[in-house]
């Protein structure tokens, strides 16, 4: 256990500051980006904005996932850092458990909090600001497990960071699909789907991605 602290400490911190590249606050300041050009984009007809702003919110998450994928797995995996790991017996699922926890500390609080501004520029009232919190809450693990996998196998791979957002989304559609289908049917059981779709990726995701490194490191 307190391997896996020393690992979560030190995965936060870089993924928090991130120097030069933003750290934690650039899918922040993307997330309301979009929530502040959207009503520019199709008019300030309120019913509209209502009707779709949820949806918006929903994509504006998932894209802003993919940005910190560059600094998840590839500058670790060129310094070494996973050869120094294995060297003190820190296998790579472990190593890829606390960088996906990290991750998703490291982004999703952040863009739920993001969520009362942005709900109140898009004109949504607040049965749908739960919804999309709730929502949110479900999936944002989700996008974190299969942001980690995609990071992991794209690692070695050169222009990997560019390829790893394009793989991303594919992967993500049934997380959104569950998770922004709630906001159209609030009885639904959407929310419920996302949530166990999430749980079974972060379940598979230290797995997946400690293989990934694995054979990232043997090539």
């Amino acid at each position: 256990m307190s391997t896996f602290l020393t690992l979560l400490r030190r995965d936060l911190g870089l993924l928090l500051i991130g120097g030069s590249r933003g750290g934690a606050f650039l899918p922040l300041v993307f997330f309301l980006a979009v929530a502040m050009l959207f009503p520019f984009a199709v008019g300030p007809d309120p019913t509209l904005l209502a009707r779709t702003g949820g949806g918006v919110l929903w994509v504006a998450a998932l894209l802003a996932a993919i940005l910190p994928l560059d600094r998840l797995v590839k500058d670790d995996l060129e310094n070494g850092v996973f050869d120094q790991f294995a060297l003190r017996g820190v296998a790579e699922e472990s190593a890829m458990a606390a960088r996906l926890l990290a991750h998703w500390l490291a982004f999703a609080p952040l863009l739920l909090l993001a969520c009362m501004p942005a709900a109140a520029l898009l004109g949504l009232n607040g049965n749908m600001l739960r919804q999309v919190v709730l929502g949110l809450v479900a999936g944002t693990p989700g996008l974190a497990a299969i942001g980690l996998i995609v990071s992991a196998v794209m690692a070695s791979i050169r222009a990997g960071t560019a390829l790893a957002g394009l793989l991303l989304l594919p992967l993500a559609a049934p997380v959104l699909i569950f998770g922004a289908g709630a906001l159209s049917r609030p009885e639904s059981a959407g929310l419920a789907l996302a949530g166990t779709v999430s749980l079974a990726l972060c379940a598979l995701a230290p797995f997946a991605a400690g293989a990934a490194i694995r054979a990232a490191r043997e090539a």
